[in-house]
């Protein structure tokens, strides 16, 4: 009798990777980690950063001062944006404060699993975090009633939605929203993100957050004049979420397909759905 052993090939034994030869322009912040990027690259994109937000101080950093020194009369400090994690932890060491002492009673909450993580790495108290990875759901499933609950809400100075503050008081807290950061425009694009744009070798773009739309289109047009639009014409967009794809929608006209979970491997799984 003859045994026939199947051995796998090389090709069977690779991992799948459903974007190779794929170009994916991948707009982010200036100071973003390389995650995106490794995350695409996994499964075989060729990636083409294009930074599409500078993230900086407030014009003040008084009012954020002036919260964190009266901290104790807080029942709750949430955080929408790892930025705000991070401008929070740089007052305080300004400040010469800590977090733990003496706020035992202060309840940590976070939109994302990014924004949890960078709270954790801090060593401050584990925070809650929503099932749905966007600020509606905080609000949904928030974990106690927040009639006559004091919250702190560190955000961005301009740009920023206020659905969290305005569903939190309709429900009877109140609410202190201060600047802990900014995000502005970048002056210019990449060299190898415009070239690639003009060679119309890119497949994809990705956008993880409404501000980030808007600031693109405007170095698009910066870059490109009224014609901005033809170089986008056929590429697919993709979204990390619901209100990032809303202002797809209304400044580019469409969204080809919007990451769920609203995370980057979400938006990484969303872009490879489109080519499989």
């Amino acid at each position: 009798m003859v045994v026939s052993l199947l051995i796998p090939t090389m090709s069977e034994s690779l991992p799948i990777q459903p974007l190779a030869g794929r170009q994916v322009l991948v707009t982010r912040s200036t100071d973003a980690s390389g995650a995106s990027r490794r995350l695409f690259s996994s499964v075989g994109a060729q990636v083409i950063d294009l930074p599409a937000l500078v993230i900086g101080p407030p014009d003040d950093w008084g009012p954020l001062d002036g919260a964190l020194q009266s901290l104790q009369r807080f029942h709750w400090l949430i955080f929408s944006s790892a930025n705000g994690v991070a401008a929070v932890h740089q007052r305080l060491e300004h400040l010469h404060m800590d977090l733990d002492q003496g706020q035992s009673w202060l309840r940590l909450a976070a939109v994302g699993r990014k924004t949890a993580w960078a709270i954790e790495r801090q060593g401050w108290p584990k925070p809650f975090v929503p099932p749905d990875f966007v600020a509606d759901s905080l609000v949904t499933c928030f974990p106690e009633p927040v009639h006559g609950r004091q919250l702190l809400l560190p955000r961005v100075q301009s740009g920023g939605r206020p659905l969290l503050a305005q569903e939190f008081r309709r429900h009877g807290a109140t609410v202190v929203e201060v600047p802990a950061y900014e995000s502005r425009c970048p002056a210019t694009m990449p060299v190898a993100a415009v070239q690639a744009l003009e060679q119309g070798h890119v497949d994809v773009i990705t956008f993880t957050s409404s501000k980030i739309v808007r600031n693109t289109v405007a170095l698009l047009a910066a870059h490109f004049g009224e014609c901005w639009p033809e170089h986008l014409g056929a590429l697919k967009v993709v979204s990390i979420g619901p209100e990032t794809s809303r202002t797809c929608w209304d400044v580019l006209g469409r969204v080809d397909a919007e990451a769920n979970p609203h995370h980057m491997e979400g938006l990484v799984d969303a872009t490879s759905r489109l080519f499989q």
